[in-house]
């Protein structure tokens, strides 16, 4: 059984917001992300571009692979 995650691998969280610069998380909702049940994941998950949005917060853009 996969965990669907909001998770792109950059764990910085800012220190004003107390959110994650990658995802939008907490570090409570990190923390206890893989106990979560898939409809409460699915629902903090639909509330993380707003949050991000409303804290200033840009999601940084994915890496481009370069290898050919």
């Amino acid at each position: 059984m996969s965990i669907e995650t909001p998770c792109i691998a950059v764990c910085l969280i800012d220190p004003h917001t107390d959110l994650c610069f990658g995802c939008g998380r907490t570090m409570p909702e990190i923390a206890r992300w893989h106990r979560l049940a898939p409809d409460e994941r699915l629902a903090i998950m639909a509330t993380l571009p707003g949050r991000m949005a409303e804290a200033g917060l840009k999601p940084p853009k994915p890496r481009m692979d370069r290898t050919p």
